[in-house]
């Protein structure tokens, strides 16, 4: 398999500056075959090009968009002519299906990719999808995003699920841990204290838990005894499957919004 090794970002925010962060300190790629097009020039890994026109020259092995949903069609039509028979071009557009990005653009493959934050520090995850059916652009699809963390194919039917929960989770699990410091606060616990114990907490129980034989249901109860400080917690979280219900409309919320990011790339 020869790997990317070239590839210009378009638009690079928070989400591709964290891929990009990770892609150079884990050296997949050279910094100075990496090409940022962007409004203004940002801080970025030393040795990466940037600049307002996208380079002279063959096109790279692959062009990242990393704009916001809302930007597709402006960009496309800055751009796409530029970009014409470009090997693969990835998106990290939320809920912009393949069909509207070959609607405006011409690559030889589109690959969506959904990833979060921790892709920053390799501990996240990049959720995969593509028609194509060329096993070698797949394979190098895949070990371009390896070093992000975990990497899941998943059918275009439910990436916009996917999106909800793995894309846009670790903003849930900030605002959970939020949360629970401030709970904390509330009991008299110094608030930068109970900040950094429920920190601490989340780290632990999540390395536990993603190394333990029991689901994370399990773990929960086994920690619990029966008539304990724990339980009486667990038992206003489980009351009406109250948690359970808060969450289930928080990824709703989240995937319906992807769905009306589809409908209006669509058009």
């Amino acid at each position: 398999m020869t790997p990317i090794k070239t590839l210009w970002i378009v638009g690079c925010g928070n989400m591709a500056g964290a891929m990009l962060a990770r892609w150079v300190a884990a050296g997949t790629l050279d910094a100075p075959e990496i090409f940022v097009l962007n409004r203004r020039d940002r801080d970025l890994p030393a040795g990466v090009r940037q600049g307002r026109v996208l380079p002279d020259g063959p096109l790279p092995d692959a062009v990242m968009l990393g704009v916001k949903p809302q930007q597709l069609e402006d960009v496309a039509e800055q751009i796409a002519g530029r970009l014409a028979g470009v090997p693969l071009l990835i998106s990290i557009l939320a809920g912009v299906e393949e069909a509207a990005l070959s609607a405006r653009f011409d690559a030889q493959a589109y690959l969506r990719a959904m990833p979060n934050m921790p892709v920053a520090i390799g501990k996240g995850v990049v959720a995969l999808h593509t028609d194509t059916t060329d096993a070698a652009m797949r394979e190098r699809a895949a070990a371009l995003m390896t070093p992000m963390g975990l990497v899941e194919w998943v059918d275009a039917a439910r990436f916009d699920a996917v999106t909800a929960l793995a894309g846009s989770g670790p903003a849930f699990l900030y605002r959970f841990i939020d949360a629970l410091a401030q709970a904390g606060a509330a009991l008299d616990i110094p608030a930068e204290q109970a900040q950094r114990m429920a920190l601490a907490m989340v780290e632990g129980a999540t390395l536990s838990a993603a190394t333990a034989s029991e689901p994370p249901g399990a773990l929960a109860d086994r920690v619990a005894s029966p008539g304990g400080s724990t339980r009486a917690g667990l038992n206003v979280l489980d009351d009406g499957r109250a948690l359970q219900s808060l969450l289930t409309d928080t990824l709703a919320a989240s995937f319906r919004r992807n769905r009306e990011l589809a409908a209006a790339a669509r058009e």
